[in-house]
């Protein structure tokens, strides 16, 4: 291809802070109005998904015979991935947004530990209701997912006073300690009284939180979802939340989103956040940031970031 580069944003060129090599000739697109004609399609080669648009993102790709590089803004790529053509090459947007969903992760575990949807129903009926709670301290608190958002979790853990384990795709020592593999979590499970879930969806861990993982859990355990809602078997959970056994605090559910009358959303002792642990203020500029590196990289002729799938193993 002769000429400048093209590519497709969902920002203006001008958002990214800084002027880029070339420069490329860039369309804007954010998912929302009517896309580009398949004429100016045709010409591209660096495509950027717009963020939460990916569902009407798919059919523009097999419109573009030159593109090259994908970059998602989603740090989970499994809804991308059966999609991008072969040869071209998937990029997901580890490291933004990691400290949004690691907030997240935080709150929901210290508001469904310490009551704070009863307060909040106790508000709306006028009634000061009381009584002890548990608390964030001293508890044992397992991370299952070790990568960019589980230590950013970690890292806001810290000044809690209590006990993190780690568990990864394999084992490997830590800067805070030890990351156990997935072999371990059998018998690392009894040992927790919260649970966090941060892995990416794959084959292996859909369904990973199933009726054996919850049984292992000490009575009275939280398990707090900020990854995909598939990896919990919503049917296992449901039936320990009928017991009152444990309790959940889920960003994420499947089905997604969560349809009316669904019985997740009056089990007892479950909090549901409608999945927007990386939807927050802390989103944007760390999009841009990225956006401008992966471009930068592309126009010097450097491979981009990130790179995930297929291609980014050929």
């Amino acid at each position: 291809m002769t000429g400048p580069a093209r590519i497709l944003l969902p920002y203006p060129l001008a958002d990214l802070g800084a002027p880029l090599p070339g420069p490329p000739e860039a369309l804007v697109w954010d998912g929302a109005a009517e896309p580009p004609d398949a004429a100016a399609l045709a010409g591209i080669e660096f495509f950027v998904i717009p963020y939460t648009r990916t569902h009407r993102a798919l059919p523009l790709l097999g419109l573009m015979p030159r593109l090259r590089v994908v970059q998602s803004l989603s740090a989970g790529v499994e809804e991308l991935l059966p999609h991008v053509p072969r040869g071209v090459l998937l990029c997901n947007a580890r490291g933004v947004h990691d400290a949004s969903t690691a907030e997240l992760a935080l709150t929901l575990t210290l508001a469904a530990l310490r009551g704070v949807p009863g307060f909040v129903r106790a508000q709306q009926e006028g009634r000061w209701e009381g009584g002890c709670h548990p608390a964030l301290a001293d508890r044992t608190v397992l991370l299952v997912g070790y990568g960019a958002i589980g230590q950013a979790v970690e890292a806001r853990l810290a000044p809690f006073e209590c006990t993190v384990l780690r568990v990864a795709r394999t084992a490997r020592p830590g800067a805070r300690g030890e990351v156990h593999g997935l072999a371990d979590l059998d018998t690392l499970l009894p040992r927790a009284d919260v649970v966090i879930l941060t892995v990416p969806l794959t084959a292996a861990t859909r369904g990973l939180a199933g009726r054996d993982f919850l049984a292992r859990l000490r009575d009275g355990a939280l398990l707090v979802n900020v990854a995909r809602g598939a990896v919990v078997d919503t049917s296992a959970l449901l039936a320990e939340l009928a017991t009152g056994r444990l309790t959940a605090a889920l960003d994420t559910t499947d089905p997604e989103p969560l349809p009316p009358g669904h019985p997740l959303w009056h089990a007892p002792g479950v909090l549901i956040s409608p999945h927007v642990g990386g939807n927050s203020t802390a989103f944007r500029p760390r999009a841009l940031r990225l956006i401008r590196t992966q471009l930068q990289r592309h126009l010097r002729g450097e491979p981009p970031l990130n790179r995930v799938g297929p291609a980014a193993e050929a």
